[in-house]
């Protein structure tokens, strides 16, 4: 006669079950994040060798002599092989040490935490807008399929794709700051309000509540509304394109014909059904567009002067700066791998088909 596993209380899991369902796809979920993480490393290894661009030349300059450029050279670790190489350059970006950027003279982790809250605060913004007017506006397109409501939505939307960042975020400084001054004009603060709140988390609305300065608030949302505007325009484009699409499917369900049917209200079969069974794929949709909008936002920084991560990274292309390039390449591809699994784990909570 066999003998059962024990279990907790008599009725519990027992522990080969318990190692099945959480340690076993823990682990694979530890492994499938280390791979990528080295893929995404291997990657700006790769690319840092193969740009034109001779990094000893970038700090020695091209007058040194060429004793100089061979003791850099050997500093530098370049002499030995590309295997080693790579083994040094995985060893130091664990231990958060992405360089020295040759435009500041500063540590680049110590620039990318500098930058990366205006980033932040710019694209969380942003896809606030997007998710709370593009998810309602694709569900009402969705609903009135054909009708006047839904070609509005799909102009909308076009016009979203279609219109150049720039020229937008142009547009808007013309109008609304230089023709009708109803926001403040390029950057994140004006010069009277900075270095005013004590930076705690380095998002300027943050840390302004915190200090209780609302003056500081009221100057800092005054710059944010316009680019986070621009940026949410592109994001809610996108998710209600999406939502829309989502919609459609389900509501040629037969669950939904047959909540109809029993009298159901329209109101709780779209919006509490419906909508719910979309909520898994809508949230890859949110996070692939706050990733996106993360890092590459890099035209409205420029043209709104917000010193932000993507501002960073093209100031640092521009100077041949390498070092802050592909320092601010991983932080971008780390963001990616981080809402990737944030999204995962939303799926469980949302779905319990999921857990």
């Amino acid at each position: 006669m066999s003998v059962p596993a024990h279990t907790a209380d008599g009725g519990g899991e027992s522990t080969s079950a318990l190692l099945r369902r959480w340690l076993f796809p823990a682990g694979r979920l530890i492994a499938s994040l280390a791979v990528t993480f080295l893929g995404l490393l291997f990657i700006t290894f790769i690319i840092g060798r193969m740009i034109p661009i001779d990094p000893v030349l970038a700090i020695v300059g091209e007058r040194a002599s060429q004793s100089t450029y061979d003791q850099v050279y050997r500093e530098m670790g370049l002499d030995r092989p590309l295997y080693e190489q790579f083994a040094i350059y995985v060893w130091q970006v664990l231990q958060g040490d992405l360089g020295t950027s040759l435009l500041t003279a500063r540590p680049v982790a110590d620039d990318i935490l500098r930058v990366f809250p205006a980033t932040l605060e710019l694209a969380t913004v942003a896809t606030i807008i997007g998710v709370v007017f593009g998810i309602p506006m694709g569900v009402i397109a969705a609903v009135n399929q054909g009708r006047w409501q839904d070609q509005v939505v799909r102009v909308v939307g076009l016009f979203g794709y279609s219109m150049p960042v720039f020229w937008l975020g142009l547009m808007g400084l013309l109008i609304f700051y230089g023709v009708l001054d109803w926001v403040s004009g390029p950057g994140r603060l004006d010069i009277f309000y900075e270095d005013i709140v004590p930076p705690v988390t380095g998002v300027i609305l943050i840390d302004s509540l915190l200090a209780g300065d609302f003056e500081v608030f009221k100057n800092a949302l005054s710059h944010l509304v316009l680019p986070a505007s621009v940026l949410g325009y592109f994001s809610l484009a996108y998710i209600s394109r999406m939502t829309r699409s989502f919609m459609l499917e389900q509501l040629s369900q037969e669950y939904i014909v047959t909540a109809r049917v029993k009298g159901v209200s329209e109101a709780r079969v779209v919006w509490r059904h419906a909508l719910g069974n979309i909520m898994v794929p809508l949230i890859t949709v949110i996070a692939l567009s706050y990733a996106n909008l993360l890092e590459g936002s890099v035209l409205t920084e420029t043209v709104f002067a917000w010193p932000g991560l993507g501002q960073y990274i093209t100031n640092a292309l521009l100077s041949a700066d390498m070092n802050a390039v592909l320092g601010g390449t991983i932080v971008v591809g780390m963001l990616f791998i981080g809402l990737n699994l944030l999204s995962d784990f939303l799926y469980r909570v949302v779905d319990p088909r999921a857990r």
